[in-house]
């Protein structure tokens, strides 16, 4: 299993900027992870793994309002049933970090990425920093740049 020492190699080895808070108290929840950091939770990301007619990708919301599997339906040109939540063992695999703690880039496998676009209104955000007292800092514009990631609406029913 990955820690947030590979995640702190990955940042340094892929020249990207970000910062690593370290034992910053519980955070496997958004709304654990605000209390911990002092801010809302809208600024705290959350990284998903959601499967489209069985390929994996890699969704990033924020805050406390679910992902809506109607919203990446309609995204993807498909029907809800194609869509699919993983699993913890799924997530872990295919990351290499355990749920609570999984950041928005850095797996075990590279999955195309989906970001919120209510993320990019926020200077700084806060994602997983690879375990549940580890949260990662950084510019919605330098996760974007690192993840690839395409601004989608991801809240709508």
């Amino acid at each position: 299993m990955r820690t947030p020492e590979d995640l702190a190699r990955y940042l340094l080895e892929n020249g990207i900027d970000a910062e690593l808070l370290r034992d910053v108290g519980d955070t496997p929840t958004v709304e654990a992870a605000a209390r911990a950091l002092g801010v809302s939770p809208q600024e705290i990301l959350k990284t998903l793994i959601f499967f489209c007619r069985g390929e994996p990708y890699a969704v990033i919301g924020h805050g406390t309002e679910p992902i809506s599997d109607r919203a990446l339906a309609d995204y993807f040109g498909v029907g809800k049933r194609q869509i699919r939540l993983a699993r913890a063992p799924q997530v872990l695999e295919l990351t290499g970090y355990a749920v609570g703690g999984v950041p928005p880039f850095g797996h075990r496998t590279r999955l195309p990425t989906l970001v919120d676009r209510g993320i990019l209104s926020f200077p700084v955000v806060y994602g997983g920093g690879g375990d549940d007292h580890t949260m990662l800092k950084i510019t919605p514009a330098e996760l974007v740049r690192v993840t690839d990631a395409t601004p989608v609406e991801l809240n709508h029913r």
